[in-house]
């Protein structure tokens, strides 16, 4: 379908929890900003919550119900992640389409990055 603009997959639910879509523009607007702001702070609290869930899961000690609310809280936010993914993955030029050049520089081999990964965590 020529001319077609993929919605965007907002980062919430609705009230009666299905997806939340937005009509293509420029990102300028007030929604577009919004999701922005709200796939950024999912995305760091998703980042805090697994650095908890490392000193939760280190301790074998911990209490089971403890455990248990650091399993529940790590499923929501992959669930904030994986959307987050989503969203940003439909929003890129399909391969080979030049025009969606973002410049910069190209992504690291394999392997080789930047990372930021708690000592404790193997990839």
């Amino acid at each position: 379908m020529e001319g077609f603009t993929a919605l965007r997959l907002l980062p919430w639910l609705s009230p009666d929890g299905k997806r939340c879509f937005l009509a293509p523009g420029d990102g300028s607007g007030f929604v577009s900003r919004l999701a922005d702001e709200t796939e950024t702070r999912q995305l760091a609290e998703g980042m805090d919550v697994c650095r908890s869930a490392h000193r939760v899961l280190g301790d074998p000690l911990t209490p089971n119900a403890e455990v248990r609310y650091t399993a529940i809280r790590l499923t929501e936010c992959l669930a904030d992640a994986l959307r987050v993914a989503e969203s940003r993955g439909r929003r890129l030029p399909p391969a080979g389409d030049d025009t969606g050049d973002l410049g910069g520089e190209p992504a690291p081999e394999a392997g080789v990055g930047t990372v930021d990964r708690d000592p404790g965590v193997r990839p």
